[in-house]
């Protein structure tokens, strides 16, 4: 039960945390970053520099096809790509590839495409560069595949026949749900996806690594000693806990702001493709889970810093507690490429790993209600369990200074009664 000095602590948590500059900062600038990051990913893409290309063919029609075709594609008319033709057999090739090596080399010359005429039969692109460049291979397949296309059935078939032949398959998604409803699919719901990941993953790590600074600080200008004059190990752990997971859930809700704000189309209209549909329970089910994941990590990295003297040890003594937020992290990307699968559905019921893991399949796809209680009843163990582990090092470490302890002294200290 919460007691007057635990309710204490609370407060002085509260009224040290909310009131610094790190946390002003970093609560401030989240909502701008979010809203920013995409225009200025966009902005970026833009501004990058010029693609300088030569395409060489072994045959004139065809050289005539490409520069007819590419000249159509916005990346050349903007400039973004610049293309210069050729026509030379194989053997002269070779001489004029030693002949612009130095270009390529100095990257003046991105990319040299050869496109022999055995191309007409296995599609296969000779690719000559500096270094390997995806963006170029993927930016040219569609178009490379339609000239080659259009050239080999060129008499054959009429231009509406081989615009057919040589286009692409457009997918029009839809959603079904579970009320027999369907509509136009959109991503926003996965970008939605990827801000619960992102949110999640930095709001844990943040808030504890503040608690572990705060515990390491109080142990080394001994106010901890006057602390535990008025008030036990654990009420003090208590306090500190839930004073620093208050303030991470207050962090968390100014952070949703925007994301709700986008939503509703208050703050400005998505197109459809892009837009977020997000429920009050998908909000709600967030903040109990991240709640959960502050009071578990923030209880784990008050631990490390009771048992370490410094700042530098405490970093490096934190992989293990690390692991336990960057595995589910990582999970969760790969998660997004197919959340119904049945590793994914596993993976969220997991200790640690549900906390970021539910919320995101949830952000994505429809989840049985049952989901969502075995994942609150797992958090509720787990922060039991960490409970119960944590306070017993923190009665110990708390107090204890001098040489850096080994972690199977700190496995030790479990066993002591205080």
């Amino acid at each position: 039960m919460l007691n007057n000095r635990i309710l204490a602590v609370i407060k002085r948590e509260l009224r040290e945390k909310l009131a610094s500059k790190a946390f002003i900062i970093m609560t401030l600038l989240m909502p701008i970053l979010m809203l920013g990051l995409g225009g200025l990913s966009s902005l970026f893409v833009q501004m990058g520099s010029t693609t300088y290309l030569t395409v060489v063919t072994e045959n004139k029609n065809l050289t005539d096809n490409f520069k007819s075709v590419m000249d159509k594609y916005d990346f050349v008319k903007d400039g973004t790509y610049k293309i210069d033709y050729e026509t030379m057999p194989k053997e002269q090739f070779k001489d004029y590839l030693a002949s612009i090596k130095k270009k390529i080399l100095d990257e003046k010359i991105s990319a040299v495409l050869y496109v022999p005429e055995t191309a007409f039969k296995d599609k296969k692109i000779e690719y000559y560069a500096k270094t390997p460049n995806l963006s170029i291979s993927e930016k040219l397949n569609q178009p490379i595949n339609k000239i080659l296309v259009n050239s080999y059935f060129q008499g054959k078939l009429t231009p509406e026949e081989l615009n057919f032949a040589s286009g692409g398959v457009d997918f029009k998604g839809y959603t079904v749900t579970e009320k027999a409803e369907v509509k136009d699919q959109s991503y926003g719901n996965l970008i939605l996806a990827y801000v619960f990941m992102f949110l999640l993953f930095l709001g844990m790590i943040q808030m504890g690594a503040f608690t572990m600074q705060s515990v390491i600080e109080e142990k080394n200008n001994r106010i901890v000693e006057i602390l535990l004059s008025s008030l036990s190990p654990t009420e003090l752990l208590t306090g500190k806990i839930i004073g620093s997971s208050i303030t991470g859930l207050i962090q968390m809700a100014i952070w949703l702001t925007p994301v709700v704000l986008i939503s509703s189309g208050t703050l400005f209209m998505l197109p459809a493709q892009f837009t977020i549909s997000i429920t009050t329970l998908q909000l709600v089910y967030l903040l109990i889970t991240f709640l959960f994941g502050l009071l578990i990590f923030t209880g784990l990295y008050a631990v490390l810093g009771s048992i370490f003297d410094n700042p530098q040890d405490a970093q490096q003594g934190q992989f293990p507690v690390m692991m336990l937020i960057m595995i589910p992290y990582f999970l969760a990307i790969n998660l997004l490429q197919n959340p119904t699968s049945q590793f994914a559905v596993i993976a969220s019921f997991f200790p640690f790993a549900n906390i970021i893991l539910m919320p995101v399949r949830f952000a994505i796809v429809e989840i049985p209600m049952w989901h969502l209680l075995v994942s609150v009843i797992v958090n509720i163990l787990t922060l039991y369990f960490v409970a119960w582990f944590a306070g017993k090092i923190y009665r110990i470490g708390i107090l204890r200074t001098g040489t850096k302890p080994k972690w199977s002294e700190v496995i030790k200290w479990i066993k002591y009664k205080y």
